[in-house]
C-alpha cells in the first residue's frame, strides 16, 4: 500500500510526482479520440438514470398535491426500482440477434415513452405506469454501461470507466434536485418529465453511430422465468415494506421477500437456465463473494435516507442545507473513486477491504455524532457528523470500481453479459432491502412512537449502529476475495 502521509510523499522526491502525472494521464484515456464517442454514450445512459432519480425525489410531493394519489405514493419508487431490475435483466436475457447497440436504442426510446406517459398523466395510476416504463429503459441503460466496458476499453481502464459512473451519480445529486426544484410548483412537475426526453431521443439516434457493433458471445439458453419472477416479487415486497408505517407489516413483507430471494437462489443453483453467471449462488466461488460484498455495502449506504430528517429535527439544520449535507455521501463516493481508480493488483484488493472498513466505521460514528440533541446547531457536532457522511460514501467508492472489474475478470466471456447485468441488479436489491431495514429499525427504535426529540435520538442511535453491521459483513467477505485476477478458485 502506498503511504497516505503527505510528509512521506514529499520525502519521495520527484518520482512521486512523475507517478501522479502518469496516473492522471491514464485516467483520461477513456476520453481519448478512439474512446470518447462510446464514453459519452455510456455516460449519457447513466446520467439519465441518475438525474431522473433525483428529479423524481424532488417533485413527488408536488405530483401528489396536484393530482392526488397519496395512498400510491410509495409505488412511484417501488415500481421504478422493480422495472429497472427487469430492464437490467433484459440486457443479458435479450433474444438472440438483438445486439447491445440495438438494446441501447430500444432502452433510450422506452425511457422517452415512459417520461411522456408520466408527463401527460391525469392521475397517479398513470404516473405509475410511466414510471415503470421509465424504469425499464433506465435499468437497461445502466446495465449497458457495464456490459459495453469490455468492448470499448482495454482491461486496465475498466475501473476508470466505473469511476466515471460514480462521478455522474455525484454530480447528479446537485443537478437532479436543482432541476426538480424548477418544476416543483403547480402543474410544472410535468415538465420535469419532459426535460430529459430530447436527450433520450438524441442518444437513441447517435447510438448506432457512436457505439461499436459487438459480437453476441452468449450461450443459447431459455429465459429463467422462475428466477426473474421471484426476484421481481422480492424487490416489490421489500420496496413496499420500506413505505409502510406498521412495523409488523414491514417485518412480514421483508420476511416474504427474503423467502423469495432464497427461493430464487435455490432454483438458480439447480436450473440449467441461469439468471446469474456460474458460481454466483455458491459462496465457495469468488464471484458469489464479490456480489455479496456489493450487496452488503449498498445496504449500508441507503441508510442515508434518514439523515436529512435527523439533521433538521436534532440539529436545527434548514431543509435545503440538510439536502446538500447528505449529498456529501455521493461526493465521498466520487472523490474516493477518482483517488483509487488507478490502483491495480493487490493495491486494488486493499482498496476494497479498506473501503468496507471505512464505510462500516463511518456509519457507526453517525450513531454517536448524529444522535445528539443539538437544536442550536453547534458545529462541534455537525462537522463530525458531516465527516461521517462523507466517509460513508468514501468507503464504498474506494473499492466499488475494483469490485466491478473483478466481476468481469472472474467470469467466462459467454457469461459477461449476465455478470454485467447483475451489478445494477445487486445495487437495486441492496437499496431496496437497505431502505426497508432502515425503516424497521428507525420505527422500532421510536421514530414515530414516542416520536419527537427522544424518538429521533433513539432512532438515530440504533439505526446507524445496526446498519454498520452489513458493513462488517462486507469487510469480512472482502477479506476472502481473490487478491489477483488470476485467483479464481479460492
Amino acid at each position: 500500500m502506498p503511504s497516505a502521509s503527505p510528509i512521506a510523499a514529499a520525502s519521495c522526491g520527484p518520482s512521486v510526482f512523475i507517478r501522479i502525472r502518469i496516473r492522471l494521464a491514464g485516467d483520461w484515456r477513456i476520453f481519448s479520440k478512439s474512446s470518447l464517442p462510446a464514453t459519452l454514450m455510456l455516460a449519457g445512459g447513466v446520467t439519465l438514470y441518475a438525474v431522473e432519480s433525483y428529479i423524481m425525489a424532488t417533485i413527488a410531493p408536488s405530483i401528489v398535491r396536484d393530482i392526488g394519489g397519496l395512498a400510491l405514493f410509495s409505488w412511484v419508487t417501488s415500481l421504478f426500482v422493480a422495472a429497472a431490475v427487469l430492464g437490467s435483466i433484459f440486457v443479458a436475457m435479450r433474444p438472440r440477434g438483438i445486439g447491445l447497440r440495438s438494446v441501447y436504442v430500444i432502452a433510450a426510446l422506452v425511457f422517452g415513452v415512459g417520461s411522456l406517459i408520466a408527463a401527460a398523466a391525469p392521475s397517479m395510476p398513470v404516473v405509475l405506469i410511466g414510471r415503470a416504463v421509465q424504469g425499464l429503459g433506465t435499468g437497461a441503460l445502466a446495465a449497458l454501461g457495464y456490459a459495453f466496458i469490455r468492448f470499448v476499453y482495454p482491461e486496465p481502464l475498466w475501473p476508470k470507466a466505473s469511476t466515471l459512473y460514480a462521478a455522474i451519480w455525484g454530480v447528479s445529486t446537485v443537478i437532479g434536485p436543482t432541476l426538480g426544484g424548477f418544476f416543483s410548483s403547480g402543474h410544472a412537475w410535468r415538465y420535469a418529465f419532459i426535460v430529459l426526453v430530447p436527450l433520450g431521443l438524441l442518444m437513441a439516434f447517435l447510438a448506432p453511430r457512436l457505439l461499436p457493433e459487438v459480437e453476441d458471445d452468449r450461450e443459447q439458453e431459455k429465459t429463467p422465468v422462475a428466477q426473474i419472477g421471484l426476484l421481481l416479487a422480492a424487490v416489490l415486497m421489500v420496496s413496499a415494506a420500506g413505505a409502510i408505517e406498521t412495523t409488523g407489516a414491514k417485518i412480514a413483507l421483508i420476511a416474504a421477500s427474503v423467502v423469495a430471494v432464497a427461493g430464487m437462489l435455490f432454483i438458480e443453483g439447480r436450473s440449467p437456465n441461469r439468471l446469474l453467471p456460474s458460481g454466483a449462488v455458491s459462496l465457495s466461488r469468488p464471484i458469489a463473494r464479490v456480489y455479496l460484498t456489493m450487496l452488503a455495502m449498498t445496504v449500508v449506504l441507503v441508510s442515508d435516507v434518514f439523515i436529512p430528517y435527523f439533521l433538521q429535527t436534532l440539529h436545527g439544520v434548514a431543509p435545503l442545507a440538510s439536502g446538500y449535507l447528505v449529498a456529501l455521501v455521493a461526493l465521498g463516493w466520487t472523490f474516493a473513486a477518482f483517488l483509487s481508480g488507478s490502483l491495480t493488483g493487490r493495491r486494488a484488493y486493499a482498496a476494497i477491504v479498506i473501503g468496507a472498513l471505512i464505510e462500516a466505521a463511518a456509519t457507526a460514528c453517525l450513531a454517536v455524532f448524529l444522535a445528539k440533541d443539538n437544536p442550536e446547531g453547534h458545529m462541534l457536532l455537525i462537522v463530525p457528523a458531516a465527516i461521517g457522511m462523507f466517509m460513508m460514501g468514501f468507503g464504498i467508492g474506494l473499492g466499488w470500481a475494483h469490485l466491478v472489474a473483478m466481476v468481469l475478470k472472474l467470469v467466462a466471456d459467454n457469461e459477461k453479459d449476465k455478470a454485467s447485468a447483475a451489478i445494477p441488479t445487486m445495487s437495486s436489491l441492496g437499496g431496496a432491502f437497505g431502505a426497508a431495514f432502515a425503516g424497521v429499525i428507525a420505527n422500532g427504535a421510536g421514530l414515530v412512537h414516542p416520536g419527537g426529540i427522544s424518538g429521533a435520538l433513539s432512532a438515530a442511535h440504533w439505526l446507524y449502529l445496526l446498519m454498520a453491521l452489513p458493513g462488517v459483513l462486507a469487510l469480512g467477505v472482502s477479506l476472502t476475495l481473490p487478491r489477483r485476477a488470476s485467483d479464481r478458485t479460492h
